[in-house]
């Protein structure tokens, strides 16, 4: 339940850096004022999924953004491997064979899957080119409505998303949101983005902030900042 989440938790730092060497550094000056990192293709592939267990055992949470998608054999054994590093979410593409297989990998472990339904990079005209013949509203709902169905745990949705995917699953399952922007940031290569106080008003549970933080002069102050506007949303 949302209201189980600690203020604090629900900021996700993305460690979108280069090399493991910067990934440590950004995480001693964030100290304390950080309890949930993410780590995603570029620090994944260069050796950041080393991190993991570490992190772990230091008393923080990691968000493993792979978005997995293969067969489902394979998924489940990648899957499977990621629960045995004490990571806590996973990311899996929004497809019904890959979830299941997700589901069955975890099976036995603390590890949380997450549905990627739609890509916050991802508007109309891109699903159009992509193929698809639904717009984003409508295939987010349905890749949700699947979700829940198969067991999964969460969704990586846009906050634009969430207020109606609140309507579909409840708060049975976690609401995890990139393309977040405090106000005044550039919105980079995002295109349905944010602000923290209005994704949490919009129902988000989880907000992950990349460049603002770890690109800010003062990565510390600037994550102090979003956990501020953070607990101002939730009236704390």
């Amino acid at each position: 339940m949302a209201s189980q989440i600690a203020p604090r938790d629900r900021l996700i730092v993305a460690l979108d850096l280069p090399g493991v060497g910067e990934a440590e550094a950004m995480i001693d000056r964030l100290g304390d004022s950080v309890s949930f990192y993410k780590i995603g293709y570029q620090l994944a592939f260069a050796g950041g999924l080393a991190l993991v267990p570490k992190l772990a055992a230091g008393g923080k949470k990691v968000f493993v953004d792979l978005k997995l998608h293969d067969i489902g054999n394979t998924v489940a054994r990648g899957v499977e491997s990621i629960a045995k590093s004490g990571a806590t979410f996973l990311t899996v593409h929004a497809y019904p064979q890959t979830m299941k297989a997700a589901v069955e990998g975890r099976t036995g472990s603390a590890l949380r899957i997450l549905a990627v339904t739609v890509l916050t990079s991802y508007d109309e005209a891109d699903l159009s080119a992509a193929g698809y013949r639904l717009g984003v509203s409508e295939l987010v709902e349905m890749r949700a409505r699947q979700a829940q169905s198969l067991g999964v745990d969460g969704l990586v949705c846009s906050a634009e998303e969430a207020a109606a995917l609140r309507r579909v699953v409840g708060h049975q399952l976690a609401l995890v949101t990139p393309g977040i922007r405090p106000a005044g940031a550039a919105t980079g290569d995002q295109k349905r983005v944010m602000t923290p106080a209005r994704a949490i008003a919009a129902g988000s549970d989880y907000l992950v902030v990349g460049r603002p933080v770890v690109g800010a002069p003062d990565p510390k102050a600037a994550a102090e900042a979003i956990h501020a506007e953070i607990a101002e949303a939730l009236g704390q």
